[in-house]
């Protein structure tokens, strides 16, 4: 009876081993499966999101009827989701240049692009170049349509004689008539005579 009882115990306990090991190896294949899978899932997940979505060094350059030329490029640009025309731009530069006038160079860290009318933003570390005149700022909203620049957050203008300090300026990209002023009344802008303070 003890022989009989030994035996079926041993079956049992040999048979739970058994068990537990095919459960372990089986679970540890699913789990191995499954997180295969997973990855694949979010390698494709991040294939589709960003390999249509994100180009690099691209360039766009646009002629109107007066044969005014735009041309501007970014070492990455990213498509909005809901309108295909905007692009966000990273480490922008661009080069406006009007019939029978000086160019303009514009270069900023970041830029919002719209291809269908042209007209863009440029934000951070603006920097904008024509003849002997060189503005920084933090924001320039650029409309070829309108032909203006509005330039804003932290506005510092240089040219030959001057260095002026204002919140914002506008201009006329085709006459360059100029509009500087404080947002606030109470406010006055910053100008320093170069040729009296030195280049400070």
């Amino acid at each position: 009876m003890k022989k009989k009882y030994l035996f079926i115990l041993s079956i049992f306990l040999i048979s739970l081993l058994y068990l537990v090991i095919h459960f372990n190896f089986f679970k540890e294949k699913i789990n191995k499966s499954l997180n295969l899978e997973n990855s694949k899932k979010t390698e494709n997940l991040d294939d589709n999101s960003y390999s249509s979505n994100i180009m690099k060094d691209i360039s766009y350059s646009s002629i109107d009827l007066k044969g005014n030329k735009y041309t501007i490029s970014a070492e990455r640009a990213e498509a909005d989701y809901q309108n295909g025309n905007i692009l966000y731009l990273t480490n922008v530069k661009a080069i406006i240049n009007l019939v029978n006038l000086e160019k303009i160079q514009i270069t900023s860290d970041y830029g919002r692009y719209n291809s269908t009318n042209y007209d863009t933003i440029f934000s951070e570390n603006v920097i904008i170049s024509y003849l002997y005149n060189y503005i920084t700022s933090g924001y320039l909203d650029f409309s070829l349509q309108r032909n203006s620049m509005i330039i804003t957050k932290n506005v510092i203008y240089t040219n030959l004689e001057n260095v002026l300090k204002a919140d914002v300026v506008e201009m006329d990209i085709k006459t360059k008539d100029t509009k500087i002023y404080m947002l606030e009344n109470q406010k006055k802008i910053n100008i320093k005579n170069k040729n009296l303070y030195g280049n400070n």
